[in-house]
């Protein structure tokens, strides 16, 4: 007991340390010298691990972009200063899934205690960007009266539009489509904003709302007794949350099964993840149900969903399958060696380093005979989604619609583009944020860049749904195109579900019509 008491307390006091020794690190400005050594690592290591960098912009104009960045670079910078003159240009490759780490400030036990004992400065709210303006669409909580479609105009005092302007440098979705960039700003653009200003206990925002303009002053309030039982319940795991894969910190679940309507003819299937977990459950008790329903319709609603497990869509597309089906194209890697290449022993305190040492054989000896080389020539990763799924025994006949719009991405456009190129199901919505002839993601080698020390990570693997390409270079198109507005969002009017439910209640009247005959 007395070992493991001085194991921990080691290990507690050397976590304090590199805390305060990386907090550090993000204050202290690096050298012209050594941040372009870090700008040529991190173009070397692209060519030399990404299967497909020059998908979407040459080599010789990527080279470029490199080099004229290099040139600007002329004075001292922090870290994440340096971050916001690198990540624009890595953002050009126009590949999703590659992106640096923002530089972010970390904190010890007490100070995450603290933090935890308080409520949110703008996490409170639900954002929706346009064109290059801010909306606040939700406040639960009623903070300050801001009501609902409320512009924010400037944060203290700085132009709301000066930082999506230089937000949306940062952001790349697959290829050249436009739908994504709108989506992922409302989620990440208080992350970019929070690592480039710090956590503050208030702020001054400008408001517009219906004409009129207000100043609001914001504030990081204590929790109180109500907010504190709230945030233990919602850790509790009940069944229900098991299966459905709730998330505490958004107070929502990933994955919705219902009926729409009082016969049970036509059931919606929300996804807002393909985490994997528990998807195995929930997908049988879903389909089962749907089955004993005799369900005639199935929506399946992929909107602002990010994507996820390979597995997870493999496992879904099975239970909508008429005959044997292979997902995902053989994936391609840069070479042999580069799943050796995934920093196995990544943020290994001493006991993870030594529990990873003793499954290290069985780890190498699995990533070897996963990779082949084709007759092409060209390297190969052996994965499930690649060879033949028989569908399950209960899958669905009936017809499918899936709502996609510009935050589907990754793997919700794999399943999107193999369902059209299938005619398995009417696509409704927008245009999706992920390419329709696949990404590169997959597993991923976690560089660091050796002297910002900011976090690199590539993937490794070309996934490319297994269809005949559009070669568009956009995302999957959907064979209804209904937008919705920033009106509809604030009515809670789904214009897109409600296309689908007009469609089914006219199909539904046509074959009554037919049978009265």
């Amino acid at each position: 007991m007395k070992y493991f008491l001085f194991i921990f307390f080691a290990l507690t006091i050397s976590s304090c340390a590199s805390v305060k020794k990386d907090n550090q690190h993000l204050t202290t400005s690096i050298s012209p010298e050594k941040m372009r050594e870090d700008i040529d690592f991190a173009y070397l290591k692209l060519q030399e691990l990404h299967p497909k960098f020059d998908w979407y912009i040459s080599k010789t104009e990527l080279k470029f972009k490199f080099d004229s960045l290099k040139s600007t670079i002329n004075k001292p910078l922090t870290p994440v200063q340096f971050y916001f003159k690198l990540q624009p240009v890595i953002a050009k490759v126009r590949e999703g899934h590659l992106s640096l780490k923002i530089p972010a400030k970390k904190f010890n036990r007490k100070e995450i205690k603290v933090l935890k004992s308080k409520k949110g400065l703008f996490g409170r709210f639900e954002y929706h960007v346009e064109d290059n303006q801010l909306y606040i669409i939700e406040n639960k909580d009623s903070v300050e009266n801001i009501k609902p479609g409320t512009e924010i105009l400037s944060i203290n005092e700085v132009p709301v539009s000066d930082y999506l302007q230089k937000y949306r440098e940062l952001i790349n979705s697959d290829g050249y489509n436009t739908t994504f960039q709108n989506y992922y700003l409302k989620d990440v653009f208080f992350n970019f904003y929070v690592a480039e200003k710090g956590i503050m206990d208030s702020a001054k925002i400008e408001t517009l709302y219906d004409g009129e303009r207000k100043i609001v002053h914001l504030k990081r309030e204590s929790k109180n007794k109500v907010d504190k039982e709230k945030d233990k319940a919602e850790k509790k795991r009940t069944p229900e949350k098991k299966v459905n894969d709730y998330v505490a910190s958004t107070s929502s679940y990933n994955r919705n099964f219902k009926f729409l309507d009082k016969d049970s003819a036509v059931a919606y299937m929300k996804i807002q993840s393909f985490s994997r977990t528990f998807s195995n459950r929930f997908y049988k008790e879903s389909f089962g149900k749907i089955k004993n329903a005799e369900v005639s319709y199935l929506i399946i609603d992929i909107r602002n969903n990010y994507g996820g497990s390979l597995y997870e869509i493999n496992n879904l597309y099975s239970y909508l399958a008429s005959e044997p089906f292979i997902l995902v194209k053989p994936s391609e890697l840069a070479s042999s060696v580069t799943p050796f290449k995934t920093n196995y022993f990544r943020r290994s305190n001493p006991f993870h380093y030594a529990l990873k040492s003793l499954l290290y054989p069985g780890y190498f000896f699995s990533q070897l005979f996963s990779v082949y080389r084709g007759k092409d020539g060209v390297a190969y990763y052996k994965m499930k989604e690649n060879k033949s799924t028989k569908p399950k025994k209960n899958a669905f006949k009936g017809k499918v619609y899936v709502l996609i719009n510009g935050g589907s991405f990754s793997a919700s456009s794999v399943i999107a583009a193999k369902l059209k190129f299938e005619k398995r199901a009417i696509l409704v919505g927008e245009e999706t944020g992920g390419a329709n002839d696949g990404t590169v993601a997959g597993f991923y080698s976690y560089q660091k860049l050796p002297h910002s020390k900011i976090d690199f990570p590539i993937g490794l693997l070309l996934i490319q749904p297994n269809i005949d390409f559009s070669n568009t270079r956009k995302g999957v198109v959907p064979d209804i195109e209904i937008n919705q507005s920033m009106q509809d969002i604030l009515d809670k009017r789904d214009v897109q579900l409600d296309w689908i439910k007009n469609e089914i209640a006219k199909e539904k009247e046509t074959k009554i019509q037919k049978n009265s005959l």
